[in-house]
């Protein structure tokens, strides 16, 4: 059979060392050796010896997924082979995480990452309830985690004389050692007149970068279980 499908471009090769690569712009494949972690739906292919099981958050990580509509939900991967995972074909990026590194990622944007790391889901202080369920899984450890964005993303450096302002919609992640509060950019007398509709960012300070989406966040698919 005869096609530039079955090209060099396409065609996937195997692993050289455990973890994960970027397959493509829009998948990410795991040499699994061991155990890993993803999003619950996104393994799209796998060959080896794997299985695959449903990771529960704990009551307090459940209750603030019901209260926000946002959350983690996981699965682990464990056994020897490889797998391939991708959402919705979003673009696929890796952030490597040193020991003493932060990094604060909204949960639609986690795809998979090493079972090394550890995370929690918390509160974005200075952001409550209210502020559009500002809750976000805070990576630490020592490992990779596979990220996803529709589009690609901007990274934005951020200091102390220059803090930046960012739609809690289409906010990805930021790095340790960021400060963050809600920003309202309208008074309710505009808003009452037909502004901008942008009346309320995110707003971090400090020393570090923050990681944007090219655009809000389109409403979630309810997650099939």
């Amino acid at each position: 059979m005869k096609s530039d499908l079955f090209s060099s471009d396409h065609m996937v090769q195997p692993a050289v060392a455990a973890g994960m690569t970027v397959q493509n712009a829009k998948s990410i494949k795991y040499a699994v050796q061991g155990e890993m972690f993803a999003r619950q739906g996104a393994m799209v292919a796998y060959r080896g010896s794997l299985q695959f099981e449903r990771k529960g958050q704990g009551v307090g990580g459940m209750l603030k997924r019901a209260i926000t509509g946002e959350g983690l939900p996981l699965m682990a991967v464990r056994g020897q082979g490889e797998a391939w995972f991708a959402h919705e074909a979003q673009n696929c990026f890796i952030v490597g995480i040193e020991p003493g590194d932060v990094f604060t990622v909204n949960g639609r944007n986690v795809l998979c990452f090493d079972a090394s790391l550890s995370y929690e889901i918390k509160t974005v202080k200075g952001a409550g309830i209210s502020g559009g369920g500002l809750f976000n899984s805070v990576f630490t450890g020592h490992g990779s985690l596979g990220l996803i964005c529709e589009g690609n993303p901007l990274v934005i450096p951020v200091s102390e004389q220059q803090p930046v302002f960012v739609d809690t919609d289409a906010v990805v992640g930021w790095t340790a050692h960021l400060r963050t509060s809600l920003h309202r950019s309208q008074s309710i007398g505009s808003m009452i007149r037909g502004g901008s509709g942008e009346a309320v960012q995110l707003k971090l300070e400090g020393e570090g970068h923050v990681v944007v989406r090219p655009s809000e966040a389109t409403p979630q698919k309810p997650q099939q279980h």
